[in-house]
């Protein structure tokens, strides 16, 4: 990154980089080149500093993107009472 840019830590474990929105799109390239890079960005409000979006490699998208179905097998269980029921209606609505 450019030096102008300001760089927030937020409390997530890998201590990922915060800018300021208008920050990201004043020096976008460069967020796009650290994006490249292999590094994930995240994008805040510059007044409550809240994250509102972070940018990912494409890469870790597809991964994320991509949910194995059965990564609980044989970790959790589910069992219905044999009397149990509902009509469509009540799921829906619930």
């Amino acid at each position: 990154m450019e030096k102008c840019c300001a760089v927030y830590f937020s409390n997530s474990e890998e201590m990922m980089k915060t800018l300021p929105l208008d920050e990201a799109k004043n020096h976008f390239s460069s967020v796009l080149k650290e994006v490249e890079a292999g590094n994930e960005i995240a994008i805040s409000y510059e007044k409550t500093k809240e994250t509102i979006a972070v940018i990912v490699p494409y890469q870790t998208w597809q991964k994320i993107k991509k949910r194995e179905l059965g990564t609980l097998k044989g970790k959790a269980n589910v069992e219905f009472a044999t009397d149990f029921s509902i009509t469509d209606e009540e799921l829906l609505n619930s």
